[in-house]
């Protein structure tokens, strides 16, 4: 996840020891997410997403899962709302897993997409909330 499809810490440019160690610091915690993300998907241990999300981004997390939601049941989250294998399948979806059982399951690069997607969307509210409350 840190190296070439994901972080690209590789690539860095920075020079100072310091910087690098920020960078590397922030990628590892994204890194740590994106795991618990894979290893929660089937919803097998009922976790709650707080242990890797705010409050505004399990806010935001539940106005984007209504984008997701099909038609029939087999389209839906079928996850407990606020754990984090329903923030899993929503992150999965933004990262462009289909959902359907013939596909298989996401893994970390459709979560390291799917999270890159939702930190923007994210980001995106805090300020909408910041100038219109």
């Amino acid at each position: 996840m840190m190296k070439t499809q994901g972080f690209k810490i590789e690539d860095s440019q920075l020079q100072l020891a310091a910087r690098l160690e920020k960078l590397v610091a922030i990628a590892a915690k994204a890194a740590a997410i994106v795991l618990q993300l894979v290893q929660a998907r089937n919803g097998g241990d009922p976790q709650p997403a707080s242990m890797a999300f705010s409050p505004h981004e399990i806010n935001t997390l539940a106005a984007l899962e209504s984008r997701f939601k099909g038609k029939t049941k087999l389209q839906s989250n079928p996850h407990p709302e606020a754990s984090l294998a329903w923030a899993a399948w929503i992150i999965a979806k933004l990262g462009g897993w289909n959902g359907y059982a013939s596909s298989k399951p996401p893994g970390p690069i459709t979560f390291f997409n799917g999270l890159k997607y939702f930190r923007a969307c994210a980001d995106g509210w805090a300020l909408r909330d910041v100038y219109m409350p």
